[in-house]
């Protein structure tokens, strides 16, 4: 089951969010697409910028989460996209009625088990000379997700807590390489580790816990609803988190790694 999502609690952090979906557009080099479809639509801005980026495409944001797209929905005041509800695990590309010419992914594979399939079938879909671009986490041995499992083991309920820690995941860049170049496309794949300054102005007890509450730690929030559970398992991990991001002079310095492909249809 995928996690229940908080579109304000995703937004905190909005500036450092789009930082890689900026870069990984920069290497799209299509010109006029009739269809843009991007695959984990989010709360709206960045697929509102596709359409801002190709005023004449059709662009479809495609997410699972009923509350991000209803943010999205307040957001795209013009309604100049099709937002679309559904589990990009089951969602069927051939209900857009036609062949995209770009399809984007970002941030968003990492929460689909067993996706590494479905890029094949999507690479497979494109039109001729289309793209396809995609961006997952890399940082699932960072102590951010380290220390969550680990605090899972020492809770009461570790099975669960365990389970939802580890059921998410990404592949590295050459394994998306290999897929997208078994299906025919040319590759370009890559990887970048952000150093994000959080909190300069020390506003937040702890701005990395604040960062992967509205992510990675959704899993495990959502099987927390007592809230003597939730509040015993984010002490302990809140304490492990801030001495292993320290505050520094300049704020918290978080280094997020990320994995970029994009590849081109002939």
């Amino acid at each position: 089951m995928s996690p229940s999502w908080d579109p304000q609690a995703y937004a905190q952090f909005a500036t450092e969010r789009s930082r890689p979906f900026v870069d990984l557009l920069s290497r799209v080099g299509a010109e006029q697409p009739g269809l843009v479809v991007d695959l984990g639509a989010g709360n709206g801005p960045l697929t509102l910028s596709l359409a801002e980026r190709w005023p004449q495409a059709r662009v479809v944001g495609v997410d699972s989460s009923p509350e991000m797209l209803a943010a999205a929905r307040e957001h795209d005041q013009d309604g100049r996209v099709e937002w679309v509800e559904a589990d990009l695990a089951s969602w069927d590309i051939g209900s857009l009625g036609a062949a995209p010419d770009v399809i984007v992914s970002n941030a968003t594979l990492q929460w689909i088990p067993k996706h590494l399939p479905l890029v094949g079938e999507w690479a497979d879909a494109l039109a001729p000379g289309g793209w396809f671009a995609l961006q997952v986490p890399g940082n699932f041995d960072a102590p951010t997700h380290a220390l969550m499992r680990e605090a899972a083991t020492r809770h009461e309920r570790r099975g669960e807590l365990e389970a939802a820690t580890k059921r998410f995941g990404a592949g590295e860049p050459g394994t998306y390489i290999q897929i997208l170049s078994q299906h025919g496309l040319a590759v370009d794949a890559w990887e970048t580790t952000y150093h994000h300054v959080l909190d300069p102005e020390g506003a937040s007890e702890n701005p990395v816990v604040d960062w992967v509450s509205g992510t990675g730690l959704r899993s495990v929030l959502d099987l927390l609803s007592d809230e003597a559970e939730r509040e015993a398992f984010l002490a302990d991990y809140s304490e492990r988190v801030a001495q292993a991001y320290p505050r520094t002079p300049a704020g918290v310095i978080f280094p997020f790694r990320r994995v970029f492909a994009v590849g081109r249809k002939p």
